[in-house]
């Protein structure tokens, strides 16, 4: 891997790995597009940060940049989800596997889902680096488990793997998670940008992987429990895992 692009959606989620990499003095930050890329390396390893904010086409922007102006050859995506599954629960981390856009429907000219002249609505996340955060993921659990669940009163985190879906809005309601339930029944998890993300890289041919903290049931209780989760955990979870990952 010559250069990764790592994303996050929220400050939070980035804000502790950043501080990390201006602790090496060795950054130079790139202003382009609304954004700052931070340009650098972390325990060895060259990469590009920065801050792609909410919503598909910010992501997709993001990503764009990323590998064409930023010479990335893979890209990781981190941040907080919505649970969707009925197993899943809060604290859990999950790796993507597979991403797809929930709210993507061009029917009846394609199937619902399938991004258009692409002929496909799934997309897999490369398997090294998912294989690698889920390993990451694991030791940060096994090291820092039991401190999380003390600190923040999350159930010990579990590593889960499988599909996580995106689409332009916060689910935050029983019947809009229970209805994502009944329509893709596999789904993990919700969020707001993995998938295209996943779309960009597919069509340019370079390697991404999505990890995600569930930080809450997308239901009603939502907007407090994900506000609270993302100022008292995010950056804990995004930093131990990122770094873990890197080294």
């Amino acid at each position: 891997m010559k250069r990764l692009g790592i994303m996050a959606a929220l400050p939070q989620e980035l804000s502790d790995l950043l501080a990390r990499m201006r602790e090496s003095g060795d950054v130079e930050t790139v202003a382009l597009g609304a954004r700052d890329y931070h340009v650098g390396c972390v325990a060895g390893v060259a990469v590009v940060v920065t801050l792609a904010r909410i919503g598909k086409v910010a992501a997709a922007a993001t990503a764009s940049a990323l590998i064409h102006k930023f010479d990335v050859d893979a890209i990781v995506f981190t941040g907080v989800a919505g649970g969707v599954h009925a197993d899943v629960r809060v604290g859990d981390i999950i790796i993507g596997d597979v991403l797809l856009q929930h709210d993507l429907d061009a029917s009846p000219l394609f199937p619902p889902y399938e991004v258009p002249l692409l002929g496909r609505a799934r997309f897999d996340a490369d398997r090294a680096l998912s294989d690698a955060l889920f390993a990451a993921a694991q030791a940060f659990v096994a090291c820092d488990g039991d401190a999380l669940m003390a600190r923040f009163g999350v159930a010990r985190p579990r590593v889960l793997r499988g599909m996580i879906i995106s689409g332009d809005r916060f689910i935050a309601s029983r019947e809009a998670v229970h209805a994502l339930r009944d329509a893709l029944p596999d789904a993990l998890a919700v969020e707001m940008e993995g998938a295209v993300i996943a779309q960009v890289c597919f069509e340019h041919g370079v390697r991404f992987a999505v990890v995600r903290t569930v930080s809450d049931s997308a239901d009603e209780h939502a907007p407090g429990a994900f506000a609270d989760f993302l100022g008292a955990v995010a950056g804990v979870y995004s930093s131990g895992l990122l770094l873990r990952f890197l080294v």
